[in-house]
């Protein structure tokens, strides 16, 4: 996320040239779909065992 921050903050400034720009754009973009990527990942892992009372385990999604 600081890497974004970073990029932004560059890009803000409007002081690159064209080419420097796209760069810092293209990787930008990169790194978005890898935390997008990241949160899908963690958003599936975020599911929970509840142990009922005969003892068999439900899963349960955790709400947000």
């Amino acid at each position: 996320m600081s890497r974004l921050e970073e990029i932004l903050d560059k890009l803000e400034a409007g002081e690159l040239d064209l080419d420097d720009s796209l760069l810092l754009f293209e990787e930008g973009i990169n790194l978005t779909l890898f935390c997008q990527q990241q949160l899908q990942v963690t958003e599936q892992r975020m599911q929970k065992l509840i142990r009922k009372l005969d003892g068999s385990f439900e899963l349960v999604e955790v709400e947000e």
